[in-house]
């Protein structure tokens, strides 16, 4: 028609022959992750979850079956659920204490001031920081007579305790590390959330006569839910797996008050040969983060929040 040709429309029948054509060149690219992820995650997780209804001590080339008896000997036991509250009380302080503290700098940080670039690698170097190192570090400085902490508080006249000796203050000092390894993590997350706010809100919110406090509730903290959300799911991830700081800094102790899931899990492994009931308490402890993850997306409608 006056010298126009019109395009023939693919039939759905040559676009799905097209489509399967290219399966075996995305395969062939898929392949190699396929097999890492096969080989080092599906395939341990999926026999950590065949052993744990097995009885098995990792040497006896037998094994037991015994179905749920993991399962249930663990729900029946006293020493699991003190571990998994002092687990709890560690995800939420460390959780709550390095969210709040990683905001709050975040925010002053986002004012022009001199020496930023300074202080966010000052603040991010503790993230770096090997767990033991640091653990062994502050571990010295916790110490009851020679530790630079109790030093500080008889300078001030106040008697410091006996940190990581004492069941009333052992998980309170780890969940001080804990904070402290993890603020600075949070704080170059929410500093680049807080640069990707268009200023137009705080100018328009100015004109309208709000302070301060009225922009950060009304505008930062809404528009920060989603990262907030990503913060808490990823803190409490990596709070309910916490090992090291507690095996370096405590071991368990005093009178289990530091025997976080982590931990318990490593002792019914390798120190009592377990190995059937520690991928039990490996399954459990999935579990509940799973359910975690799942309550605080429903909360938070997907990290949407109120606004």
């Amino acid at each position: 028609m006056n010298g126009v040709r019109l395009q023939k429309t693919p039939s759905k029948a040559s676009r799905w022959g097209r489509t399967l054509g290219e399966w075996p060149a995305a395969l062939f690219f898929l392949l190699p992750t396929v097999a890492v992820l096969g080989t080092f995650n599906f395939y341990p997780a999926l026999s950590s979850l065949y052993l744990s209804l097995f009885e098995w001590n990792g040497l006896s080339p037998t094994r037991e079956f015994v179905g749920l008896a993991n399962y249930s000997r663990l729900l029946a036991s006293g020493e699991f659920w003190n571990s998994l509250r002092v687990t709890l009380l560690y995800a939420g302080g460390v959780t709550l204490l390095a969210l709040a503290l990683g905001m709050g700098v975040a925010v002053l940080l986002n004012q022009p001031s001199r020496g930023q670039a300074l202080y966010r690698v000052l603040y991010f170097l503790p993230v770096i920081t090997p767990t033991v190192a640091s653990g062994v570090v502050w571990k010295y400085l916790f110490d009851p007579t020679q530790g630079v902490v109790n030093r500080g508080l008889a300078g001030v006249g106040l008697q410091g305790p006996a940190w990581l000796s004492d069941p009333s203050w052992a998980l309170a000092a780890v969940i001080v590390v804990g904070v402290w390894k993890r603020v600075g993590f949070n704080l170059v997350v929410y500093l680049a959330a807080l640069q990707g706010i268009p200023r137009a809100y705080y100018e328009a919110a100015q004109l309208d006569g709000a302070g301060p406090w009225q922009q950060f509730r009304h505008i930062t903290l809404p528009l920060l839910a989603p990262t907030t959300f990503f913060l808490v799911v990823t803190a409490l991830i990596d709070a309910f797996q916490v090992f090291d700081l507690v095996y370096v800094m405590t071991s368990g102790g005093p009178l289990g008050s530091t025997d976080v899931l982590g931990y318990y899990l490593y002792r019914q492994a390798f120190r009592y040969s377990e190995l059937g009931f520690a991928s039990a308490v490996a399954y459990v402890m999935f579990a509940l983060i799973f359910a975690v993850t799942v309550i605080q997306f429903r909360l938070t409608r997907g990290g949407q929040g109120d606004g």
